[in-house]
């Protein structure tokens, strides 16, 4: 027999492990990991990026691997306990396609999961994003329900976090209208099964992309919708909206409740500096331009939600400092060490 501390010169080597391996971190990280409040999940918009490799994947593999094999070593990141599903807002998803992704994940991971743009957009857009005709289920209640919180809710099971109605930007005809609008949400939030006694941690929340939302006019109607219908505001972090401080009064006049932050551009790019971001910080290895301001504003605020008791989530996108990863361990590191000051 074969002694095994002496293998067989000639035998073929062992095949390769299959699937995508998630890179390897030192016990500094995991030693972090655990110094956070649990309440807190920290991760990322996606997770489909090469650019990873060394700091999510043991390598680099191919957009389209990392798309279909990716999710279950993102989820062994020590840091990433949350991830978004932006797939569904293209498409509505099925309930055996958030099956699947529940199953590539640990128990206590919970899913932040965008609302189809069928019942979140004003506008039928054609390819081009351009808007071609009003959208007739814009808002509407069966659809929500049909479309995405019910599939969702049964797919993903306890694994369920946010499920987030991003308002796409309104024309310019529904932005004279925002009381009609804020009516037509609210029948939409109250039609919803309720997700708060259904799941462990998932919330409905709105979020929204035209400023005049949190217009004095408007915000306290728009925190009455959410309060009433058991639902939170979504923190946009967004070149289109008013900065982070600007967007905490609202969250605040629905205290006590979780915390649901989208940290997606740096404001440095300016309102449509989508695509720029993705030019300048591509493959998304590295931080390039550091948000200080939000990164101090988060921290204290996730200090008092979670030492509150209530959850909170951040999903950070490429596009906010060049590598979400990499902000996800800053904002941690910060967090782990001495209180902010101011």
């Amino acid at each position: 027999m074969q002694n095994p501390l002496f293998p067989d010169p000639d035998a073929p080597p062992p095949a390769p492990a299959r699937g995508v391996q998630p890179a390897e971190h030192g016990p500094a990280l995991r030693t972090l990991a655990q110094a956070l409040p649990p309440r807190l999940r920290l991760g990322s918009s996606s997770w489909s990026y090469p650019g990873w490799a060394g700091i999510v994947w043991a390598r680099e593999y191919a957009e389209s691997t990392l798309a279909r094999q990716g999710l279950s070593a993102y989820a062994q990141h020590p840091l990433l306990r949350t991830v978004g599903i932006d797939l569904g807002f293209y498409r509505p998803l099925t309930e055996a396609e958030y099956a699947r992704y529940a199953a590539q994940v640990p128990a206590d991971f919970r899913f932040v999961v965008k609302a189809p743009a069928l019942v979140t957009d004003a506008l039928v857009r054609g390819e081009d994003g351009q808007g071609r005709q009003p959208n007739p289920l814009f808002l509407d209640p069966a659809a929500a329900v049909q479309a995405f919180v019910q599939p969702a809710l049964a797919g993903l099971g306890e694994r369920t976090g946010p499920l987030v109605f991003q308002l796409s930007p309104l024309p310019f005809a529904q932005l004279q209208r925002l009381p009609h609008v804020l009516e037509r949400l609210r029948a939409l939030l109250q039609a919803l099964p309720d997700v708060r006694s259904a799941t462990p941690d998932g919330v409905i929340a709105v979020e929204v992309r035209n400023p005049e939302w949190l217009s004095p006019e408007v915000a306290p109607a728009l925190a009455a919708v959410l309060r009433d219908s058991g639902a939170t505001y979504c923190l946009g972090l967004h070149a289109k909206m008013p900065r982070l401080a600007e967007q905490l009064s609202l969250l605040r006049a629905l205290w006590p409740g979780p915390l649901v932050c989208r940290w997606n551009l740096n404001p440095l790019h300016g309102a449509y500096g989508y695509e720029d971001a993705q030019r300048e910080y591509a493959p998304y290895d590295r931080i390039h331009d550091v948000d200080e301001d939000t990164r101090a504003l988060l921290v204290r605020t996730l200090r008092g939600v979670t030492g509150a008791g209530q959850n909170a989530f951040v999903t950070i996108s490429n596009k906010a400092e060049g590598c979400a990863p990499l902000s996800a361990q800053a904002l941690a590191e910060a967090l782990a060490g001495a209180p902010t000051r101011g």
